[in-house]
Formats: C-alpha cells, sequence, structure tokens
C-alpha cells in the first residue's frame, strides 16, 4: 500500500509537471494583457519553463542518489509550489519569465522520478498497470493542460492557473513521505562528479531549446542571438557527449544509447514528442485563429484527444504483456498518423464538430505508443542504469516537443506566404471575377453606410483578409501532413528492434 501510495504521487507530479507545460498556451493572451507584453515577447514564458525542464530532467537520477529520492522529490516540490505561486503574482513579464525558469527547474523533476519510481518499486506483474498510468501523464497531460487552462482563466482569472498546483502539490508531498523509506544522503558523489559534463550540458540543451523556440520569431540566422545559441549548443553538446563517452565519473551514462531497444525508444519518443506537443500547439492555434474559438471552447474541443485514453489505457497495459510490443507500437503510430491526415483537408467551414473524429483517432493510438514505448526503453537496463534510462527518455520527449513546435512554427510561416503569393497570382484585378467580387463587397459596404471610397477600401481589405485566411488554412493543412508522415515514418523503426514484451516478458529479456 505505502509502494502504490508512493508511485501514484510521483504519477501525480508528473502528470502536474506536464500540464503545466501546455496551460498557459490558451490563456497566453490574458496573461500578455496583464503584463503589458507583446506576443514575441511572451514566448519567453512558455519556452523558460520548457528550457529548465530539458536541463534539470538528465540530472534528476543523479541528484536523487545524492540527496535520497524521498528528500529530492519534497524539496523540489515545495519549491515548485513557491515558483508557482509566484508566477501567478507576477508584476512584470522579466519576473514571470524567471519564475516560470524556477518553475521548470523544479517541476522538470518529477517526470522522470516517476517514472524510475514505477520500474524500481512496483512488482513485475504490477509494473505495466505502472507504466500505463506513466504513459497517461504523457499524453493525457499535454492535451488536458490548454482545456484545463482555459477553464480555469474563464471562471477564475489567469493566475489560478498556477495556484491550481497547490492541490496535487500537498497531495504529492503526503504521499512521498509516507510511502517512501529515508535513505543515507551520498554527498561525496558531488566530489567525484564530472562537473564540466554537467555545464556543458545545461548550456547545449538550453542553448538548443532557445534557439528552436525563438528562432522562427527572429528569423533564425539572421539574428546574432540565434547564431550564438546555435554554437554554444553544438559545443555543449559535444562536449557532454565527449567526456559522457570517456570518463567513467559522469552523471548519467550515455553509453545507455548502445542499446538498440533504448535507441529506437528514444528516436520514437523524439518524433511523439514532436506529434504529441505539435498537434497541441497548432490545432488551438488554428481554432482561436480562423474559427475564433474562446479559450474555453478550444478547451472542450482538445479534450476529446484525452478522455477515450482513460477507457483505453487497462486494456492496452493488460495487451502488451500479450502481445509483441512492436504490432502495438506499430499500431498506436499509424492511428496517430492517420489523425493527422484527418486534418489535412480543413477549409474555413472546418471547426470543432468537424474534428472531433480525428481527435478520437489519436486518443486510440497515443496509449497504445507510450506503453509500449516505455517498455522499449527499460527492456534490458540493468537496475543502476534506470535512472539514467528515464532521464534521457524523458528528455528525447521533450526535446521532440521544442523541435516540432519550432518546426511547426517556422513551417506556418513560410507556407502561409508561399500559398498567399499563389493565391495572390490568381486574385488579380484585371480578373473579372475578381473585380465582381470587389463590386459587390463595395455596394454591401456602402449599403451600410460607408461612402464609395471608403466602400471600396473596405472590399480590397475584405478580400485581403480572405486570401490571408485561405493561405493560412493551407499552411496548417500542410502542418498536419508533415507530421503524419514523420510519425508514419517511424513505423518502420519500429521493425529494427527485437521482440518485446511488458512485464514479466520485459524482466525476462532483462534477464
Amino acid at each position: 500500500m505505502r509502494t502504490w501510495l508512493a508511485v501514484l504521487a510521483s504519477l501525480l507530479g508528473a502528470f502536474m509537471a506536464v500540464l503545466d507545460i501546455a496551460i498557459t498556451n490558451s490563456s497566453l493572451r490574458d496573461i500578455l494583457g496583464a503584463l503589458s507584453a507583446t506576443q514575441e515577447e511572451g514566448s519567453w514564458i512558455s519556452s523558460a519553463y520548457l528550457v529548465a525542464e530539458i536541463v534539470v530532467i538528465p540530472l534528476a537520477g543523479f541528484l536523487a542518489t545524492v540527496f535520497s529520492t524521498r528528500l529530492y522529490l519534497t524539496v523540489n516540490v515545495l519549491l515548485f509550489l513557491m515558483f508557482s505561486t509566484l508566477c501567478g503574482m507576477a508584476w512584470s513579464l522579466e519576473s514571470m519569465i524567471v519564475f516560470r525558469a524556477m518553475q521548470g527547474f523544479t517541476g522538470g523533476v518529477m517526470i522522470p522520478m516517476a517514472m524510475t519510481l514505477v520500474t524500481r518499486k512496483l512488482p513485475l506483474n504490477k509494473r505495466p498497470i505502472g507504466l500505463a498510468l506513466f504513459g497517461m501523464t504523457a499524453t493525457l497531460a499535454p492535451t488536458l493542460g490548454p482545456t484545463v487552462g482555459g477553464y480555469l482563466t474563464e471562471l477564475y482569472g489567469w493566475p489560478s492557473i498556477f495556484y491550481i498546483n497547490w492541490v496535487p502539490g500537498i497531495l504529492l508531498i503526503l504521499g512521498v513521505s509516507w510511502g517512501l523509506d529515508k535513505e543515507p544522503l551520498q554527498l561525496d558523489l558531488l566530489k567525484k562528479v564530472d562537473w564540466l559534463s554537467v555545464a556543458a550540458m545545461a548550456i547545449g540543451l538550453g542553448s538548443l531549446t532557445a534557439m528552436l523556440e525563438e528562432g522562427n520569431s527572429k528569423d533564425w540566422f539572421q539574428s546574432s542571438f540565434i547564431i550564438t545559441a546555435a554554437v554554444l549548443a553544438v559545443g555543449g553538446i559535444y562536449v557532454w557527449a565527449w567526456r559522457g563517452l570517456t570518463r567513467s565519473n559522469t552523471f548519467i551514462d550515455l553509453h545507455i544509447f548502445g542499446r538498440p531497444s533504448f535507441l529506437i525508444a528514444a528516436v520514437i519518443a523524439f518524433t511523439t514528442g514532436m506529434g504529441l506537443y505539435g498537434s497541441a500547439f497548432i490545432l488551438p492555434l488554428y481554432l482561436g485563429q480562423i474559427a475564433n474559438y474562446t479559450p474555453m471552447q478550444i478547451g472542450l474541443v482538445i479534450m476529446w484527444m484525452g478522455l477515450p485514453q482513460l477507457f483505453i489505457m487497462p486494456f492496452a497495459a493488460k495487451l502488451s504483456t500479450k502481445l509483441d510490443n512492436r504490432v502495438m507500437m506499430s499500431l498506436g503510430l499509424a492511428l496517430f498518423a492517420a489523425s493527422c491526415f484527418m486534418n489535412t483537408h480543413m477549409s474555413a467551414d472546418t471547426a470543432g464538430p468537424e474534428l472531433i473524429a480525428a481527435q478520437i483517432v489519436r486518443a486510440l493510438g497515443q496509449p497504445l505508443i507510450m506503453i509500449t514505448l516505455t517498455n522499449f526503453a527499460i527492456n534490458g537496463i540493468p537496475p543502476q542504469l534506470l535512472p539514467s534510462a528515464s532521464g534521457m527518455f524523458n528528455m528525447m520527449r521533450n526535446l521532440g516537443g521544442s523541435v516540432g513546435i519550432a518546426t511547426l512554427a517556422t513551417l506556418l510561416t513560410n507556407r502561409e506566404h508561399l500559398h498567399s503569393n499563389r493565391i495572390g497570382e490568381a486574385v488579380s484585378l484585371y480578373d473579372p471575377a475578381t473585380q465582381a467580387r470587389l463590386d459587390a463587397l463595395a455596394q454591401n459596404f456602402a449599403a451600410k453606410g460607408a461612402d464609395l471610397a471608403a466602400a471600396q477600401d473596405m472590399a480590397l481589405r475584405a478580400l485581403d483578409g480572405t486570401v490571408r485566411r485561405e493561405s493560412f488554412i493551407m499552411a496548417y493543412n500542410d502542418a498536419f501532413l508533415i507530421l503524419g508522415i514523420a510519425l508514419f515514418a517511424c513505423v518502420g523503426i519500429v521493425w529494427l528492434s527485437k521482440k518485446v514484451l511488458g512485464g514479466a516478458g520485459a524482466a525476462e529479456a532483462a534477464h
């Protein structure tokens, strides 16, 4: 009972940490208005959290060994709650960015620690249930983030999206405090670890994430900031990899990538992160920009991506112990890809009701991926390497999300320009159909009281708005097409691995 309480508490913490990545998405407009910030400046409200989280995830396993899992988790949760409260009380954009970074640095610890507790504490016959619940935190939280954020913002104001963390936070502290035994501290490990590789990792991953998050808004390598971040990212990751592969006193064992099943799991986790966070990024954007949905309405549409998973997860967990996980993962990836392809035919009339079918198909596929993916990640991993495996696996998923969002943001901008130019070539002022449309619009505006010159100007702007809208819709279709292709391509990668089973099957493979 104590073990399950500790595991469930840690899973609640992982859910909370992942939820907080996306919870600000639907409330960003309200937050920016309160802090007197622009849309471009406001992107750092999400970026700061994600950068800090990606940096701390690989460190979590080592630091938990040094300070003991119980103490390390408890202190980090308390700090997370404190910084969450300060985010809700932020008085300027700068203060919000600092508090969000600290929130990410403390919250990121909870994600790999939940996976480590599931794999270390639960007996083999119960592990598939724990991994299913962990998979649920990875897929449900990004999809429910905009729903929860929109609901709380409309009812109680945007600060409530940060204050709500106190409820699961207190439950997490109680569960971990009672469920985990006290362990001795191993502070001497701090003297032995290669701190240069720690610094290189932090600089490399932090710079890479910042470059990806800001690249589109700063026109990529036309900006000195992006060039500097790229140099630091390449240099930091190179030094981290070099020292990690040539020294024995590193905080994380990078030789774990030499295990085929883990390498395949890491590649698919990266791609799935692109799909999870990418779809959670562009779908609310589409609904807000094209369908003019409110945060609450957006949340109700996104909810259909999450709710069916609650019913599928238990069956998927049981099935993973009986069926070759390669079959399940292939089916999950195919369903996820199919849901993206279903969104490649959107038009100006496409809104929430037309998108629900694709959301349900996505909800059927995601649990099959996440449950089997964690089985691939831990297959054959000895206990002493589990913290390293957990940290790198979760980092790859979050890094994939960062790459996915950056790629899709750039793709939307570039494809919108392309489609706008193409449509603009067809919509000529010398074309009779265009002239007829402009005349009809001008007459409509004139009938509402505008003078002739103003009516003609309003007609031109209305036509331009129509062209821009259609261009954006086509760009969104292209974005979903790219996601679908990337996910479907992973089906072939899955079959490069050997057969994997969850639960006892995974244990036999490890032996």
